[in-house]
């Protein structure tokens, strides 16, 4: 008997020794080893995914100096929706979950042209009562925040795209937030890099800028995908935009514990990805050369004008500058409402980048008619300059009788090149017909986009039979009158800087037209990811234009600045002997109104090369309010070409900040450089005058009109829509590189700097 309940004792105490063990282990499983993922699954506990936005690639010029880099910045981000959830649960636990009621404010709206109200969380509330209060105990509040931004803000991402509460914390800041966030719901802060231009103005048409993403920029699905969406900066403008997927990185993402509180309470390490920075962009452009080519526009005090350079045996673009201008800078983070009204509210436009919007050429567009003359191999023969020529009953004059009361008499192409002879122009370019005027202009890539690496390039405008008849049918497209005129550059006939300059550099290296363009070569950090190959659009050759032909143009350019009769013998460089110097001038007639009436306000031009033996450097130099390419034009040209062809020499130039342009209106008579005695004396001589009978019966285009274009309602509502919707305080000032001191001597007194 003893021995039957012995034995159901010890069976009793092994069942409940198994038991304790079987539930010990239990414990074990679900509380150590499937700890995190049942820690997901706690009421009001989740995993919070948040986005880590890539630093984004620099840009640097040809020689690897650095014009666009990054520079941190210590912030504070708040996920509006963290707070709001807080909140609700914090309500339910009080309530023992019943349904909860947030405080709610009335917004207005316009509803079909009704207004309406609705209700609204009153976000400011919460968050002062959530996030502003316990920061006030920790002294770490900013009070000087603005309601409304924080209302829109909410109103327009809900809690996708965190609010910037602070952009301007020092480091000490910066790690009293990184210790006691964790107390605050949706309070993260963040280390952001921040866009930095290193030369303010410098090229600022050309680099762009850059901007925080907006709804418009980024996909919903996009921004779903993120519990806390960080955004980084998109391209708006200039490189920034056309090469922003080089720049732009890969994104990382930090996954974050919060637990049934709304409390953030660790982060999980281990599901760390680091982004991954953007590519480096090498630009063709040379630091250098740009700033030789801003400094003359700024020397001559030129309120509105462009300047292109071109490397003639690569189409690579060297330099290219355009005034009024603005600072990239201050769009960083955000621009202020009153910078932004100042760019758009001015007149000059400011946007606008010169460079690659159209204008009539004037008489820059003779060398592409004379392109044309010899497709029809008319190039040899002789036309008579009586002063005018008749067509109807529309006699159409040669400058130099409306402004001397004289005539060029017989000339062949060389010589009508250099006196810009209109009338040898209106019969040579009836004679070669508006087939061959089409021809000659694709070849060289006037009326069309170049294809360089900038959204707003205009295509202008080429005259051909095709695009009368599409534009305007109206127009008798074989009026001997219209062919005259189009052949003299004025007009229907606009062209660009950039188209200009491109023609210079194919009659430059004789007759091989490449495609401009600004990349040189894609880095990621010192590894090659690939590199731009120089792009032949045209061998003049291979069509039929032989070089001893090309040569006679290239001759009449010549004679145009080191001719007797030359009208750009202010583009001369008689302090590098041996550098020659061709060129082609152009006055095109346009005006603008000023209080409804109209005001001269010429486009004056200047396209140009330099060595003529051996050529390097296209310059083409747009002037609007000038008096004549070869007075105003002619001259920013030699200072840019002198300098450039010096630093080979040992001329110096401090690659140092540029300050913008506001710009104006101010006539220019003629440009002289006080450091330049030898331009004073020819700068008289470039009075050419040539634009034409009939451009003053067509006011083409008013100028402002057409600039303001840049201006358009959808940048206007983009730049103000952030301007209002995101309040970040201004950048820091950016540290600049000091001014290196240049070589004194010679070169110093020839080019004054």
């Amino acid at each position: 008997m003893v021995v039957k309940y012995r034995f159901r004792l010890y069976l009793f105490s092994l069942v409940v020794m198994g038991a304790f063990a079987t539930l010990i282990y239990r414990l074990h499983y679900l509380q150590i080893e499937r700890h995190d993922e049942f820690v997901t699954r706690i009421p009001g506990a989740k995993l919070l995914k948040s986005r880590v936005p890539p630093v984004r690639g620099e840009i640097k010029d040809c020689n690897g100096i650095v014009l666009a880099s990054n520079r941190p910045t210590f912030e504070v981000r708040i996920n509006l929706k963290e707070v709001v959830d807080a909140k609700i649960q914090e309500l339910k636990i009080a309530s023992g979950g019943k349904d909860v009621v947030l405080p709610k404010i009335n917004v207005k709206y316009m509803d079909g042209g009704f207004e309406r109200i609705k209700k609204e969380t009153d976000i400011v509330t919460l968050m002062e009562e959530k996030v502003f209060r316990p920061l006030r105990e920790m002294h770490l509040a900013k009070d000087d925040y603005d309601p409304d931004q924080l209302r829109i803000h909410f109103r327009t991402f809900a809690g996708t795209v965190p609010w910037v509460y602070r952009s301007d914390l020092s480091f000490e800041e910066f790690s009293r937030f990184a210790e006691h966030n964790l107390q605050l719901p949706g309070v993260v802060p963040e280390v952001r890099p921040v866009r930095q231009y290193l030369f303010d103005a410098l090229a600022c048409h050309l680099m762009g800028y850059v901007r925080l993403p907006d709804e418009s920029l980024v996909p919903k699905e996009e921004r779903a995908a993120w519990d806390f969406y960080v955004g980084d900066d998109f391209g708006y403008s200039g490189v920034e935009k056309t090469m922003d997927a080089i720049l732009r990185g890969e994104a990382g993402a930090r996954v974050w514990l919060k637990d049934e509180k709304g409390r953030i309470v660790r982060e999980e390490t281990d599901k760390y990805v680091a982004p991954k920075k953007g590519n480096d962009v090498w630009l063709t452009i040379d630091a250098r050369m740009q700033v030789i080519a801003e400094r003359a526009l700024r020397d001559a005090k030129l309120g509105r004008a462009a300047i292109v350079m071109l490397d003639v045996n690569s189409g690579e673009v060297k330099a290219m500058a355009s005034v009024p201008s603005y600072n990239p800078n201050k769009f960083i983070p955000t621009i202020s409402l009153q910078d932004f009204d100042n760019y758009r509210l001015n007149p000059t436009t400011p946007w606008l980048n010169r460079a690659i919007k159209p204008y009539a050429p004037g008489s820059t567009f003779k060398i592409t008619t004379a392109f044309a003359g010899v497709l029809a191999k008319i190039q040899n023969q002789y036309f008579p300059c009586n002063g005018s020529v008749t067509y109807g009953n529309k006699a159409m004059q040669c400058w130099i009788q409306r402004q001397f009361g004289g005539s060029h008499g017989s000339l062949n192409l060389s010589d009508a090149i250099m006196r810009s002879c209109n009338c040898f122009f209106y019969q040579y370019g009836n004679a070669a017909g508006i087939e061959s005027m089409g021809k000659a202009g694709r070849m060289l890539g006037v009326g069309e986009k170049t294809g360089i690496e900038l959204e707003d390039e205009d295509p202008g405008v080429l005259p051909t039979r095709e695009w009368f008849q599409l534009h305007q049918p109206n127009e008798n497209w074989k009026s001997p009158g219209l062919l005259a005129n189009t052949s003299i550059g004025q007009g229907f006939v606009l062209a660009t800087p950039l188209q200009m300059c491109s023609v210079a550099a194919t009659v430059a290296n004789g007759g091989k037209s490449y495609k401009p363009h600004l990349l040189k070569r894609v880095m990621a950090g010192t590894q090659l990811v690939s590199e731009h190959a120089p792009e032949l659009r045209s061998d003049l050759e291979a069509e039929g234009i032989s070089s001893k032909n090309i040569e006679l143009i290239r001759n009449g350019m010549w004679k145009v600045v080191n001719g007797s009769n030359g009208t750009g013998k202010a583009a001369q460089i008689p302090e590098l002997p041996g550098v020659e110097v061709a060129g082609k001038t152009g006055t095109a007639q346009f005006w603008r109104k000023v209080k409804g009436e109209k005001t001269p306000d010429n486009h004056t031009w200047f396209i140009s090369f330099a060595p003529y033996n051996q050529p390097r450097f296209a310059v083409c130099v747009l002037i609007q309010g000038g008096k004549s390419g070869g007075g105003c034009a002619a001259p920013v040209a030699k200072r840019v070409l002198s300098q450039s062809l010096a630093l080979d020499q040992g001329y110096q130039v401090a690659i140092a900040p540029i300050s913008e342009v506001e710009g104006s209106f101010q006539p220019i008579e003629s440009v002289v450089y006080q450091d330049d005695a030898a331009m004073a004396k020819v700068a008289s001589l470039g009075d050419d005058n040539d634009t034409g009978a009939q451009a003053g019966e067509r006011e083409s285009q008013d100028v402002t009109v057409q600039d303001r274009k840049v201006a358009d309602e959808s940048m206007i509502r983009r730049e103000r829509r952030a301007a209002e919707s995101q309040r970040e305080s201004a950048p820091q000032p950016a540290s600049q590189p000091q001014p290196q001191p240049e070589r004194r001597g010679l070169l110093r007194k020839l080019f004054g700097r």
